[in-house]
């Protein structure tokens, strides 16, 4: 593909990027000899390598998209593979034997990471090609090893289901194009009629919106839903979400698999990446402190638009900041002391981000939710105070 850009569409080549999964010495030479043709080309090239040993396709996969997806966007571009015809027919075939769905059996006509301009052409034309180009190449030996089940599909399952059927490929492709349209027209059924929002880490879907609906029509909608933030789910996993929809209380969560968990709020399911607090529970507010997704600031002055995520401190007290606990209260004006998880509440703050909201401390009392309230004891001080901003980071 890269000789082939050189020739024809030399001007929509923003970087060649090519990764080194670290399975052996050919593929690091595979790498490099990429370098050096697409320097020969008069093309910018990155090369990438594995952070780990890894021995699955499932797993170089992996590493090698989170590359591609890193120097696409650093240089405002999409990334372009040479998957051919024959990679679609194989990525089919497995999803078969694995009982996938509609969605699934689209293949590589369905939406992903990349454009794929070579998907209508041949693995063998892709060959003559570059032999009558006179194009330099690298076998790798894992394409070969039956170890993987790429290989055995390509090398024994397909030669044997093509002499039984003739023109099953063909029929392979057929069915990925009627899945691919069945994807899109239900892609558009998600997009006009359930309600999803963009939230810190992930999504929340309107709780109204699935109410009502079937135990089939949200089997089909929830692998769509989930895939808006990045996630998937399998059988056994759309079959949670279908459940959870229907007997799910609020403030109840189900983990999913990829490190997400599913949360029922007041008026919405929020898919959310689930994550921990790292490091001690209580650390000293300091200029610059990194508290797993927020950040706090020491600042001069407080801005005129000041509010929440902005507050006066005691200077002469011991500050310090932790995740909120149950029982927790702070006291904000000269009322009891009120439930911090009620402020949480009222501010709408919910679902796996709400569990790990910060709280700052003055001689042990409370006295700062950032970005929900500050307590009315904040800065009641004689010896002066100090100004913190506080920032949630998205990502």
């Amino acid at each position: 593909m890269m000789y082939a850009a050189a020739r024809v569409a030399r001007s929509s080549v923003v970087m060649v990027a090519t990764f080194d999964h670290g399975t052996g010495s050919a593929a690091t030479r595979a790498t490099a000899l990429v370098g050096r043709e697409a320097a020969a080309l008069g093309f910018p090239v990155v090369i990438g390598h594995a952070n780990r040993r890894a021995s699955t396709e499932a797993a170089w996969r992996a590493e090698r998209l989170t590359f591609l997806g890193a120097v696409a966007r650093a240089c405002g571009a999409e990334v372009a593979t040479a998957h051919t015809q024959d990679d679609q027919v194989e990525t089919v075939l497995m999803r078969v034997l694995r009982d996938a769905g509609a969605r699934g059996l689209s293949g590589l006509f369905g939406p992903g990471y990349a454009v794929r301009p070579l998907l209508a052409v041949s693995r063998a034309e892709v060959a003559e090609y570059a032999m009558s180009h006179h194009a330099r190449w690298i076998e790798d030996p894992t394409n070969a090893s039956p170890q993987h089940l790429r290989n055995r599909i390509r090398r024994d399952v397909l030669p044997a289901l093509a002499r039984a059927r003739p023109g099953f490929e063909r029929e392979v492709l057929s069915l990925a194009k009627h899945a691919a349209d069945w994807r899109a027209a239900l892609e558009s059924v998600v997009t006009s009629a359930i309600g999803i929002a963009p939230v810190t880490d992930g999504i929340a879907v309107s709780a109204a919106a699935l109410a009502g609906l079937s135990t089939e029509e949200l089997g089909t909608l929830w692998p769509a839903i989930v895939a808006r933030a990045g996630a998937r789910a399998d059988r056994r996993g759309t079959n949670r979400l279908v459940a959870f929809t229907t007997s799910g209380k609020v403030g109840s969560r189900i983990p999913m698999s990829g490190g997400w968990e599913m949360a029922r709020t007041r008026d919405a399911f929020e898919l959310r990446l689930a994550r921990s607090v790292a490091g001690p529970s209580t650390v000293t507010l300091r200029n610059g402190l990194a508290f797993d997704r927020w950040t706090f600031a020491a600042i001069s002055a407080l801005p005129r638009s000041a509010d929440a995520w902005t507050a006066r401190l005691p200077a002469d007290a011991r500050l310090e900041v932790r995740r909120w606990r149950a029982g927790d209260r702070m006291r904000a004006g000269s009322g009891e002391p009120r439930r911090v998880k009620r402020y949480l509440t009222d501010a709408r703050v919910s679902g796996a981000l709400r569990e790990r909201w910060p709280v700052v401390l003055a001689d042990g009392d409370i006295v700062w939710i950032p970005g929900v309230h500050q307590g009315s004891a904040a800065a009641r001080r004689s010896g002066g105070e100090v100004l913190f901003r506080c920032e949630l980071n998205d990502r």
